[in-house]
């Protein structure tokens, strides 16, 4: 594949380190969440919440680099439905982000599976938050908050892409780096349930714009997401 622009994502699951093995020159872009900074030195944007510590961030940066904070991130979010539907956790915020600022013609991820097994480290560092799996009204299905992800890359001309391995709860197709040369999209998107699904956030409307949407849950019924979770899953096939 060359020619157009592409996009890695590097999260802090244990396999994160990989990324000290790929040719990340394949790629215009390299993106790293939180702790992932650490991982390699030639990344280019580190993206982060607003919680995320000033100790943990490193001290300085090169010319090529930049911190994304909210002030960048949630209007690239907001643009593109909002946090309630599109997921309040680093993986899927980083990846609107890409999407609005980058306009890539393939995004990939690494170490952002969003597991965390019981009898092993959980994060490349050793031990850190289950962000993904807390208890949070826009994270009622990952899987759903996945394919809402998929699918709207895919009308936008992105393919989306995990260089992990193994159990996910980032449901998109995965895939070797060695065989990202060759690839060829098999991601079907089914716009008529998009629309579906449009249509039944522009009905619920939880977009809060320009807000804190936790400062808003008794105006949010989880029936509402349950019911849109069930169409989301179901856009894309691959």
């Amino acid at each position: 594949m060359s020619g157009a622009t592409k996009v890695l994502i590097i999260g802090s699951a244990p396999d994160a380190t990989k990324a000290r093995e790929l040719d990340l020159t394949f790629f215009d872009t390299v993106i790293v969440i939180n702790n992932a900074w650490k991982i390699i030195s030639n990344w280019n944007e580190l993206i982060f919440p607003y919680d995320f510590p000033d100790n943990k961030k490193p001290k300085s940066i090169g010319k090529q680099q930049r911190f994304v904070t909210e002030k960048e991130f949630v209007p690239a979010q907001e643009s593109l439905g909002g946090f309630v539907y599109a997921g309040a956790t680093m993986t899927f915020t980083a990846g609107y982000w890409a999407l609005v600022e980058h306009k890539p013609s393939l995004m990939c991820f690494l170490g952002c599976n969003m597991v965390y097994p019981s009898n092993t480290q959980t994060h490349f560092y050793g031990s850190g938050r289950k962000d993904p799996l807390r208890d949070d009204i826009s994270l009622t299905s990952l899987k759903a908050c996945s394919r809402r992800l998929l699918a709207i890359a895919k009308m936008r001309n992105c393919d989306l892409i995990s260089l992990s391995s193994g159990l996910t709860n980032l449901d998109i197709p995965q895939l070797d780096f060695s065989q990202l040369d060759n690839f060829h999209t098999s991601i079907v998107v089914d716009c008529q349930r998009v629309a579906d699904a449009f249509l039944l956030e522009e009905s619920f409307g939880y977009f809060f714009r320009g807000k804190k949407y936790w400062e808003f849950l008794d105006q949010i019924d989880k029936s509402h997401l349950i019911e849109l979770d069930r169409v989301w899953v179901d856009v894309c096939s691959f």
